[in-house]
């Protein structure tokens, strides 16, 4: 796997670093509101257990699984899997991966709207505003990196559902998506 990246782009310390500061983040935003941390599947996997251990206040978890995904491009958007708790009145969190195209957050951000939550605020791993789409209004509240438009794997980020399990956020060679 290793031979198939150009660069690592963060590595595995950046990356645990990062989590430790955003965990002090979110414990101070949320202390007394017993969030519902909301992980977007499957590649946000990897953060939301690192994160989750870093935030310091009662929080609930839930999942989402929204497949947006063909190959390197954003395609259609497939609900694979709903919340499992009622968020009406309560403060909601998601946490993302990699803010991309922005298509499936605001899918999520405008489905979750209408459960009325308290709060709904999104914190994002990776941002990658040069690809946002027209259209897309949300905005990441929480971020941990703003990367170029290149195309990375690992720490949960997959190609074809390889790479998730590279404790670093690597650059992939082109030659590897675009066989």
């Amino acid at each position: 796997m290793h031979n198939d990246i150009e660069r690592v782009l963060i590595t595995e310390e950046e990356i645990q670093a990062k989590v430790r500061e955003l965990g002090e983040v979110l414990t101070r935003e949320y202390e007394g509101k017993n969030p519902i941390v909301v992980g977007v599947l499957k590649g946000v996997v990897v953060f939301y257990a690192d994160l989750i251990r870093q935030i310091k206040v009662p929080c609930q978890m839930d999942f989402m699984w929204i497949s947006s995904y063909a190959g390197t491009e954003s395609g259609k958007m497939l609900v694979r899997q709903k919340l499992s708790n009622n968020i009406e009145g309560r403060h909601v969190l998601i946490l993302e991966d990699i803010f991309d195209t922005g298509r499936s957050l605001q899918f999520l951000v405008d489905t979750l709207k209408e459960q009325n939550p308290a709060s709904l605020k999104i914190c994002t791993f990776l941002d990658k505003p040069e690809r946002r789409v027209p259209g897309v209004t949300v905005k990441a509240d929480y971020t941990g990196y703003v990367i170029p438009n290149e195309f990375v794997v690992g720490y949960g980020l997959d190609f074809n559902e390889k790479y998730r399990n590279l404790p670093y956020i690597g650059v992939l060679k082109e030659e590897m998506y675009s066989k």
